[in-house]
């Protein structure tokens, strides 16, 4: 069996404003009715495939979940990162944890936020991997470039043409567009796509090589992992001594023992807008829509919105992107489309919340965005999934109003317990224990009112919790 494992963080500042630092682009159904990371998954699940094993972070791990769950996967593991450490230690912790369910096991590490239409022929590739792979070599697949692109490192092989797995001569850091179109006239270069297969006793044995000096502190944060709601958190304490470093340049580079599958469907990291408009299928004129968007005499642009309400009407454009959400647009060149970064960070300098934050937050028992926001009042829209349940909180500086709009609420308000259905209201006076449940089948919503001095999400004082936040 091969263990998949799927690495799943990000900053997610390439594809702002739809994808952000609190739900990055492999959550997000940029391409499809599934999410980059569902369809990540479902790419390497069937015969062949143990269950994936997830490597993300606390803040994504009720996502993970929700998202495993809606498509049906049971994953062998969810290991939680106190901190992002790059690739390397990522890899490292899930091969020491595999190491104690199968040493000789091969393990798959992928991304979750690319996009391989063709999940036959990438399955097909693992098999062409798999011969050199029990030999001992670590294998990485390589897309065969079709444009010469400085956005991506790429491959060296030994010889042009052949699409066979073969050694890896060198890797190759992104390079400028001269070299770029030199590496795509020659023939022998191959994106690197940051893909790897290879047995857990072998890569163990490439970090002892290599990088030594990471084992212990990563061999004690997985040995002092505790478990948690069906997750598993990494130790924090000796997470911290481990070097923030990709595998590339801690194993691959340095190792002998190399392999490379060249894969000829289609992919894309979905590295930009630009990609996006490249990986989605336009109109006549090059012109790609999504959600309640006009296009009116326009060329090679991409216009897209993701607020139902929100009408987007592009006119007469050329090599645009223009991106609406409910509370930011973005519209820029298509050349410049690896620039939306700088936005990013221009927000984050002036403080400006969607820098960073989605508009929908995301819980592990729901979601709700805002509505409304004034000096003494915030208007929220809240989603609860069926049997999940709030903390038994209070606040010390607001009191709330719930008015249920779908679904059937069981609501406690200090010893009374109350079912509340559609149309029903009720009302949590300022420094009362309260809890919001959903006792139904089907997913809660309501409206809730918030009147006070302060509406931070800080002024919570939690009581009880299932999900054992502070």
């Amino acid at each position: 069996m091969i263990y998949p494992v799927i690495l799943c963080g990000g900053s997610g500042t390439r594809l702002w404003p739809l994808s952000r630092k609190s739900y990055p682009k492999q959550f997000a159904r940029l391409t499809g009715r599934e999410s980059l990371f569902q369809a990540s998954v479902k790419r390497l699940t069937g015969e062949g495939f143990a269950a994936p094993v997830i490597l993300t972070n606390a803040d994504f791990r009720f996502i993970v979940a929700e998202q495993l769950a809606e498509i049906g996967v049971d994953p062998t593991a969810v290991l939680i990162e106190p901190v992002g450490r790059n690739t390397a230690p990522a890899i490292l912790a899930a091969a020491i944890w595999l190491k104690g369910r199968d040493p000789d096991a091969m393990m798959l590490v992928a991304p979750s936020d690319h996009v391989v239409p063709d999940a036959g022929a990438f399955r097909l590739a693992v098999e062409q991997g798999q011969a050199a792979c029990a030999a001992g070599d670590l294998v990485t697949f390589g897309i065969r470039p079709d444009r010469a692109e400085t956005g991506y490192g790429y491959l060296e092989l030994a010889r042009a043409g052949s699409g066979e797995p073969q050694k890896l001569r060198r890797f190759v850091e992104k390079p400028d567009a001269k070299a770029a179109a030199q590496m795509l006239e020659a023939g022998n270069y191959l994106w690197n796509a940051g893909i790897f297969l290879f047995r857990v006793s072998d890569i163990l044995a490439a970090f002892k090589a290599h990088a030594p000096a990471m084992l212990d502190p990563c061999e004690r944060a997985v040995a002092g992992a505790e478990a948690d709601l069906g997750f598993l958190r990494i130790a924090p304490g000796p997470w911290e001594g481990v070097e923030d470093i990709s595998i590339d340049y801690a194993v691959m580079e340095r190792a002998a023992n190399l392999s490379v599958v060249p894969f000829d469907g289609g992919w894309s990291d979905l590295g930009g807008w630009d990609a996006v408009w490249r990986e989605s299928d336009g109109d006549g004129d090059g012109v790609v829509t999504a959600g309640p968007a006009t296009a009116i005499e326009c060329r090679d642009s991409l216009l897209r919105s993701e607020n139902p309400n929100l009408e987007i009407v592009g006119i007469g454009l050329d090599n645009i992107i223009a991106i609406a959400m409910p509370d930011a647009v973005l519209v820029a060149d298509m050349s410049s489309a690896q620039n939306v970064k700088q936005a990013v960070a221009a927000l984050k300098a002036k403080q400006a919340k969607q820098a960073e934050q989605f508009p929908r937050d995301h819980r592990p028992w729901g979601w709700f965005e805002t509505l409304s926001l004034g000096e003494r009042f915030q208007v929220k829209r809240i989603m609860v999934h069926p049997g999940a349940a709030l903390s038994l909180q209070s606040h010390v500086h607001r009191s709330e109003h719930w008015v249920v709009v779908a679904g059937t609420a069981r609501v406690t308000v200090g010893e009374t317990v109350t079912l509340v259905t559609e149309n029903q209201s009720v009302y949590i006076p300022v420094g009362d224990k309260h809890r919001l449940e959903n006792p139904g089948k089907v997913d809660l919503h309501l409206i809730e009112v918030q009147t006070g001095t302060y509406l931070g999400e800080d002024d919570i004082v939690r009581y009880e919790d299932v999900y054992r936040r502070g």
